[in-house]
Order: structure tokens, then sequence, then C-alpha cells
């Protein structure tokens, strides 16, 4: 019998339909969707990634919030480890494809033989190239990582039945360091209404942020290998942080039956990205709570100094004792130099803010502060509440809610409260003085984003 001969090229499956087959045009269209999602203030270089894998027409912008991180890693990350689930296949545990190379109409990708010769050795991943041959869940994630990326070895694992340890036990035989980067492909939930589409993908992103390794497959496709990534963050310390959340309805699609996607960066604490977070992270709260002491009349640390200070930001300050709301002040527009816009709002979070009185002397020791940095705050286009409610982004959006003199700002960390969107809208009216049920054609929306640190969580 003869033996047959495995494919040295497995060649682009879904090029025009998922994404244009034209080079050009799927080049243009790449760097459409990344321009689109760069923030103003992004985030530090990754780990680990989640992104959406349906038509760039419908995840597309939610994958390129993703993928827009990686700008920093052009020249560091020099492998991906990318595991998508088996939609056409079934497959035992984790198969790798028997080829050498990925296509796509941007060029080949080459496989790294030294870590599909690693991954043989385990008994819960196999070799199937029929699972690969038709597999969109990792072929669209490719165009992005070359974009971004340039040149990259690739480990391609298509994810059948296996469990979160075992798919676990596979991310840490090629975790790598600096220079390899993971990818989990998956969408969330499929074909439910809108309204419910968006309770269910809530309650998903919200485990996935608690690293709940508990998801089934009608909250995401790829539960398998995300339940076996957040298994291992979990472990290792990583942090995750929500990108994008949104879905097809937002997107290109029919609201009667949607399906969700977002999109999310995982940070461990011992790489190199994560340390530059947690040093601005330092001179941050550090620079705060010295503002707070000198107020106070107590000696204070010399205040920090960095070049990023010196540029102009907008912060809001925030302070908890023994877990509850002290004080929290915040500009919302760049206008003065960063490190004086943080001292300042320091202090007024500790002795200006109407809802508390001024912090006292015995309750120095007992706050901690939160810093966040804010993007430039943009306008959000809606005829009416229905759709200003579709157009938020849950964990994602800072709000800012003015109507005539009145304004009000929930920062992104409110959603952990306030999860739906309606209830969300709805305090934001009331925290600017105005009925739960207020409307008006007047009223201006606008949002951002925020990079933030407490004190809890960069070291001391």
């Amino acid at each position: 019998m003869m033996e047959t001969q495995k494919p040295a090229i497995r060649p682009a499956a879904v090029a025009g339909m998922f994404y244009p087959a034209h080079p050009d045009a799927l080049r243009d269209e790449v760097q459409a969707l990344l321009a689109a999602a760069r923030r103003a203030q992004p985030s530090r270089p990754p780990k680990a990634l989640i992104a959406p894998h349906a038509g760039y027409v419908y995840s597309g912008p939610i994958a390129a919030s993703a993928y827009a991180t990686l700008e920093p890693l052009r020249d560091r990350v020099r492998r991906v480890v990318l595991l998508g689930p088996t939609h056409r296949v079934a497959v035992r545990g984790l198969a790798l494809p028997g080829a050498d190379r990925f296509a796509t109409p941007l060029g080949e990708v080459e496989v790294d033989r030294a870590a599909i010769a690693e991954l043989r050795e385990l008994p819960q991943v196999t070799e199937s190239p029929a699972a690969h041959a038709l597999e969109h869940s990792l072929e669209v994630q490719l165009p992005f990582l070359q974009a971004v990326l340039g040149d990259f070895r690739l480990v391609p694992l298509a994810v059948g039945d296996a469990t979160a340890g075992e798919v676990a036990h596979a991310l840490e035989r090629v975790w790598g360091g600096a220079d390899t980067l993971i990818v989990v492909s998956s969408d969330l939930s499929h074909y439910l209404p809108y309204s419910a589409a968006r309770e269910a993908d809530t309650a998903t992103v919200s485990a996935i942020l608690s690293l709940e390794p508990g998801l089934d497959h009608r909250q995401a496709c790829g539960a398998t290998p995300l339940n076996g990534l957040l298994h291992l963050a979990r472990r290792r310390g990583m942090r995750p942080e929500l990108l994008d959340a949104r879905n097809s309805g937002d997107t290109a699609g029919d609201r009667r039956r949607v399906v969700g996607y977002a999109a999310f960066a995982f940070y461990e604490s011992g790489e190199e990205g994560a340390r530059d977070a947690d040093d601005t992270g330092i001179v941050l709260t550090q620079l705060a709570r010295g503002a707070i002491a000198r107020e106070l009349g107590l000696p204070a640390r010399a205040r920090p100094t960095a070049p990023f200070l010196d540029e102009p930001g907008a912060s809001f300050v925030t302070l908890r004792k023994h877990g509850e709301l002290r004080g929290c002040i915040g500009t919302l527009r760049a206008q003065r130099p960063l490190g004086e816009d943080v001292a300042r709002n320091a202090r007024a979070a500790a002795f200006a803010d109407p809802r508390f009185a001024p912090l006292a002397l015995h309750e120095f020791d007992a706050i901690r502060i939160e810093v966040s940095l804010l993007s430039e705050p943009v306008a959000v286009a809606a005829a009416d509440e229905s759709g200003l409610l579709a157009a938020l982004r849950p964990h994602v959006d800072g709000v800012v809610f003015e109507f005539g003199a009145r304004r009000s700002t929930f920062l992104p960390q409110v959603w952990q409260t306030l999860p739906d969107p309606r209830d969300f809208l709805a305090q934001l009216k009331r925290k600017a003085g105005l009925p739960a049920d207020f409307w008006s054609d007047e009223v201006r929306i606008s949002r951002y984003t925020v990079r933030k640190w407490s004190e809890e969580e960069v070291p001391a």
C-alpha cells in the first residue's frame, strides 16, 4: 500500500470568502482595519491574544483591535502559536497540520519544525491534514499576523475534543519567551437575537476577565482552546484586558440572529513589556501618593521623573479604602503635562470629592490608589437611545454623557458593577442629575478607553 504524501504547503482555503483573495485588496483591507483599531494610548505588548475568526466584514474590526497591539513587536516576535477550534473534521486532542508552510494571498508562513517535534511527544497531540485543510479558524488570523509581524514561524494547532489541562500542557511545551506569541481563535455566542447575544456575551467576557476556565461551546465555539489558555493564565498570574466586544449586528449583519465577537490581550507579569508597564504604574501611583502625602504634611519620596510625565495627558485618580470607593476625580481631555494632571487629581480625589469628607491623616495608610490614563474622547453617533445602547462596548468604553451644562462620566471599570448597557446609561444619567428615563435629541455622548494601574497590581 502506497504511503500518502504529506502536503508541503497548506493552501489558502477561504480566500475570496472570508477575506479578499487578491493580495492588494487583502493588504489594503487589513491595513484599514488596523488603522481604525489603533488607540490613542495603546496598551503594552501582550503575551497572548484572543481574536474572532468570522469573515472580515463581520469580525474584522474586533480582530484588528487585538492585532493592533502587536505593532511594537514586529522585530521581537519570531514564533506564533495559533490555536483554533475544528469546525469540519472531528479530532481527538490537538491536531498538527502535516504541512511545512501555510499560504495566504500575502505569501507563505513557515511552520516551526522544532516546536512541532516537541508537541509530537505529547499523547494528546496528533497529526491531521484533513482537520486543517478547510479550517478557517486558523487561516483568517494569518493575514493580520503577516501584516503586523512580517516574518515569523507558525505553530498551528486545530483543537478538537480535549480537556483544558491537555491544551494547557501543550501550550506550556511551546510557551517560549518574549519571542513567542500565543493566539487563540474564537467567536462567542452563535445565532441568538441581538439583545440575548449581548447578555450572553457579557457573561462570557466577565468569565474570561476573571480567568474562569469553564466555558462551554454555546458561549464560545473555541471554548476548548480558550479554557486551556485561561487555565494556564490563572496559574501563571496573567492579566487579561478586553479590547473590544461586539457582534455581527453591530458590524454588518441582521440583528435577528447574530454571532458574538470579542478581542482580549493577556499580559504575563514576568515579560519585558509587562515590566515596562509596571514601571509606568509604579511612577504614576507613587506620584499620586506623594501628592496626597505632601498635602497632609507627611514626608514623601522625591517626585518621580520620566519623560512621559512631561507630555500632555488626561487622568483619573481613584482612592479605595478597604475595597470601598473613597474618592475619584479626573480630567477628560489632556490640557496639562501628565505628571501635573495626576498630582492635581490625586489631591482632588483625596480632599475635594464632594461625595466624601476630606481624607484624614489616619486614613492615609489604609487607602489604595488607582491611576487611569484616558484616550481622547470620540463622539458616538446615534439617532436615538436604542442606537446608542447598541453602539456601546461593555467593559471597553468609558462614556461621557452631556446635556446642556450637565455632564457625567463613568470609567470602563464601572462595567464590572453595571454590565448591562441600559443600566449603565441610566446610572450615568442619574449621575448628571437627570431621570433614568430621560432622553433628548440634544444629548451628546462620547467615549474613551483607559489604561489603568493600581497599587495592588504593581510591585512596591
